[in-house]
């Protein structure tokens, strides 16, 4: 069956569309302890969704520091309160590994941003917003791609809520997982028309 996908997808459309949520586990990370175990356990899987959330700064000049970082399998995403385990050497370990395909948005920003916390040297990350391109689409968020590609929302209604609170909210857990694993949804997507051909691209004009 052909996909139509368009360049630009409608804004507007968006708010109708029914919302595509991570349904599966979601699990906190506190501790440098518990960083090492769950390093161990994404590196033996074979593709990995990326994504960071930082609390919002609504004072000119001034960026916190990146508050999360969220790593997503297919059915199990860990949230990593970076505010409260700083960069550990297991979570370098992660970013600097090049043996698992690790599948980001704009994810230049997102390394920028982690730097901040500590070295290390990026290893097998793949961004989006480099193969979109190829099949005729010019939108680069992920609500408009996921919305393209699917026909359902993402909301992002937690996008500026406090990333660095006590307690993280489910809504924000929620957030947080889907932002991670919609990115290997996507790029699996984007990968399977690529190759089959199977879709049409319906170019919009600038309005």
């Amino acid at each position: 069956m052909t996909k139509t996908l368009y360049s630009k997808f409608d804004k507007k459309l968006i708010a109708s569309l029914p919302v595509a949520e991570f349904k599966g586990r979601i699990i906190t990370i506190l501790t440098t302890g518990e960083t090492e175990k769950a390093v161990r356990y994404l590196l033996s899987q074979p593709i990995l969704g990326v994504d960071t959330e930082t609390r919002p700064s609504f004072k000119r000049g001034f960026q916190h520091k990146v508050a999360l970082l969220q790593v997503s399998t297919y059915d199990t995403c860990f949230l990593f309160r970076l505010n409260h385990t700083g960069l550990t050497p297991a979570l370098v370990r992660l970013l600097e590994d090049t043996t698992v395909p690790k599948i980001g948005l704009s994810w230049h920003d997102d390394v920028n941003a982690l730097h901040r916390l500590g070295a290390f040297n990026p290893g097998w990350f793949i961004d989006i917003q480099h193969h979109v391109s190829e099949l005729g689409i010019e939108d680069m968020s992920l609500q408009k791609l996921y919305a393209n590609m699917f026909g359902q929302k993402i909301s992002k209604r937690q996008q500026l809520s406090n990333w660095e609170g006590d307690i993280l909210t489910d809504r924000q857990k929620i957030y947080a997982a889907t932002d991670a694993w919609a990115c290997i949804v996507i790029y699996e997507e984007l990968m399977r028309l690529k190759q089959s051909g199977n879709y049409t691209i319906i170019n919009i004009e600038e309005q």
